[in-house]
């Protein structure tokens, strides 16, 4: 299931080039993912952090095919994707599209770790939902 958020460059991103950082594209994607992540995973950050269960991410890799400009109204999406080796992890795809070409795409990937320490987990409720997900494959 893809997961489509809109939004508009903030004016105060964008750099003396005249495009916008490449700092705010993993931000956008963060909004998007974070609301992906309580709407479709019915995982609440700030809720779950206040019961001790943070997720974070461990790695992404990122890759820039264009520029976004002032004013530019463009898409975030979000896909879930199950890890392939079946450890505790999971990954969100995510595109930032323009006028129906991809500006940047990532894959982000994320657990859960006890807020006191301890080895990485997924809650029950989130790999149920990854039962469904298609496998990352690369």
């Amino acid at each position: 299931m893809e997961y489509v958020k809109e939004y508009v460059v903030n004016p105060d991103h964008i750099d003396v080039q005249g495009i916008m950082d490449g700092l705010f594209y993993p931000f956008y994607m963060e909004y998007c993912r974070h609301e992906f992540i309580k709407d479709v995973l019915g995982f609440g950050l700030e809720e779950e952090a206040k019961k001790g269960i943070n997720m974070v991410l461990s790695q992404y890799t990122i890759n820039f095919l264009r520029s976004l400009k002032k004013d530019d109204r463009f898409t975030v999406t979000c896909e879930l994707f199950a890890d392939k080796s079946g450890k505790p992890q999971i990954h969100f795809e995510q595109k930032i599209i323009l006028n129906g070409k991809i500006v940047t795409k990532a894959v982000f990937t994320g657990t859960c770790v006890p807020a006191t320490g301890g080895r990485p987990f997924l809650p029950d409720s989130i790999k149920e939902k990854l039962l469904t997900a298609p496998i990352l494959e690369s």
